[in-house]
């Protein structure tokens, strides 16, 4: 059971690096990665980097499909390993 983790820790990993890249290139004005990419990384177990990233580099904070999405799948997230945890 302890190599699950792995999945949610790899794309957290992964969350964070892409939404850091996407924050250099919107400021370079280079072409960005798409938002149901960064979304999807948060969907698929990256929540807590994708917010990390959000926090860290003041990114997406004030667009509502991130500000309220992705704290809202994290809550998510946490609410099924705590279920998957007590069950």
């Amino acid at each position: 059971m302890s190599w699950l983790w792995l999945w949610p820790i790899g794309m957290s990993i992964a969350a964070f690096v892409v939404y850091a890249r996407d924050t250099r290139l919107a400021r370079t004005g280079a072409r960005r990665v798409p938002e149901t990419t960064l979304l999807s990384l948060a969907i698929l177990g990256g929540s807590p980097g994708a917010l990390l990233a959000m926090l860290f580099c003041r990114h997406k904070t004030q667009k509502p499909p991130f500000a309220v999405g992705v704290p809202l799948i994290l809550l998510v997230h946490a609410a099924l390993v705590w279920i998957l945890y007590h069950a």
